[in-house]
């Protein structure tokens, strides 16, 4: 994990002022903001493998293939395999 450290003086006076009233000479963790963060597997690709993985499962117990056929096609439990073609599609 790689840690980036950033000078308190790149804060404007004023609030750096009112951050030394309660934290004077300590290190401070400031986490992202909600709305930069990305959801799981965004950057990797695993979600986009995951949904696609997903829709080749339903299709294909749509045309027949039952959930054992499918348990050993994708080496998923029968009960992965039920939650995928009996919940509702997002």
């Amino acid at each position: 994990m790689i840690i980036k450290y950033a000078k308190a003086d790149i804060l404007p006076d004023e609030l750096l002022r009112e951050v030394q009233k309660y934290m004077n000479g300590v290190m401070v963790y400031i986490p992202k903001s909600e709305g930069l963060r990305k959801g799981w597997g965004v950057n990797s690709g695993g979600r986009a493998y995951i949904q696609q993985r997903n829709l080749q499962i339903r299709h294909a117990f749509a045309h027949g293939a039952t959930v054992d056929q499918l348990t050993e096609q994708f080496f998923l439990s029968c009960d992965s395999i039920k939650k995928i073609v009996y919940t509702k599609m997002k």
